[in-house]
């Protein structure tokens, strides 16, 4: 069987900003119907974030950007918790690498997880999460939950 990383919070597993979940059953039938095996992630809280925490989006850039010392992540404190995105993001490839991963599937637009669309400055762009950015770079297939329909 095949493992394939999914965000926490997709799985029914609260670890979103707000101390919720976002249950994605098609998310979860995917998986059994493709007899793959589940690895939950929540790059924020591996990155030493708690739960619930305070609502973060891009000030700079997006992923890609923060990967390359160019983009900055705040919170709606206005602290800077790019640092704490950039570890979540290494502790996710960190647990590709040991279950032999080719795949995640990842909650569209979070600042980790966001694959095409992010949120800048309250604004939704074209651009990848810190994690989505981080896992695509190292040749993982990421796969937006969005794309995943029954």
């Amino acid at each position: 069987m095949n493992t394939v990383l999914v965000s926490s919070c997709l799985l029914g597993i609260c670890s979103r900003y707000d101390g919720r979940y976002k249950l994605n059953q098609s998310i979860i039938d995917y998986i059994r119907d493709n007899r793959l095996i589940a690895v939950p992630i929540c790059p924020e809280q591996l990155g030493g974030l708690p739960t619930p925490r305070a609502k973060s989006w891009f000030t700079q850039g997006d992923g890609d950007r923060v990967l390359s010392e160019a983009g900055s992540l705040h919170n709606e404190m206005g602290e800077d918790v790019t640092l704490r995105f950039l570890t979540g993001a290494q502790e996710a490839l960190k647990i590709a690498l040991l279950c032999n991963a080719k795949t995640a599937i990842l909650q569209q637009r979070s600042p980790s997880c966001g694959f095409g669309t992010v949120y800048l400055n309250h604004e939704l762009i074209r651009g990848n999460g810190v994690t989505a950015a981080l896992l695509s770079s190292h040749g993982l297939t990421v796969i937006s939950d969005d794309k995943i329909t029954k």
